[in-house]
């Protein structure tokens, strides 16, 4: 009987522990975060106010980039940000720091060419072992008269923000009905948010792969 009601208080609080660590760390990251954009701004409000209002630079601050989002959207607005960014490629160490930061930006935004195109999976590092990835864009290579279509596919190794980039042909990637937002959820959860059930969009390379992946005693394709 008291094991039985050890087990059962166990179970209990991993139930609970699961359920408080998402929360708890969503909060202090927002609370982080918060804390850091107000501390930016707030230094100029104490000195013009003559007291501290908590949260008044928090606010300003999303003011700013709402407004910001305003004039990016007109066609003046677009001149002058595109003739700050000239400027700013012309600082050599601001220039490194800020191109990387875009490019990284610009592959999260749906309205962007850049952005990440399809949610794949690849053989990869090895024969036999198979990797999530984003397709980014097609390159042709040409020599010798002949052209080789293939695929860019960027692969996350370090959570997100770190990774390698291959480049396969068409057969070699698999096609999934992921979204891209998904398929970055399951990256950052480091495959925990994966459906049990993935879709591919081409049944030939489809079936090579679940059988792989069978093989291997991993997960499965329908």
């Amino acid at each position: 009987m008291e094991e039985s009601v050890h087990i059962t208080y166990r179970r209990k609080f991993l139930a609970g522990l699961i359920v408080t660590v998402p929360v708890v760390f969503t909060v202090l990251v927002l609370v982080g975060l918060f804390k850091f954009v107000d501390g930016i701004l707030s230094p100029f409000f104490d000195i013009l106010l003559g007291r501290h209002y908590a949260g008044l630079g928090f606010i300003t601050a999303v003011g700013i980039v709402f407004l910001i989002g305003i004039v990016s959207t007109n066609v003046f607005g677009k001149k002058l940000l595109d003739l700050m960014e000239r400027i700013f490629l012309n600082i050599p160490v601001f220039k490194s720091i800020y191109t990387a930061i875009k490019q990284l930006v610009d592959a999260f935004s749906p309205e962007s060419s850049s952005a990440f195109k399809r949610f794949v999976i690849v053989e990869y590092p090895g024969p036999g072992a198979h990797a999530f990835g984003f397709l980014t864009k097609e390159c042709t290579i040409r020599s010798d008269g002949r052209e080789v279509s293939l695929k860019a596919v960027y692969i996350p190794t370090n959570n997100l923000y770190l990774g390698d980039i291959v480049l396969l042909d068409d057969r070699s990637i698999v096609y999934t009905d992921i979204e891209i937002e998904e398929g970055i959820k399951i990256i950052l959860s480091g495959g925990i948010a994966a459906p049990s059930v993935i879709v591919a969009s081409q049944p030939a390379v489809k079936k090579t792969l679940a059988h792989d992946i069978a093989a291997s005693g991993g997960g499965h394709l329908r």
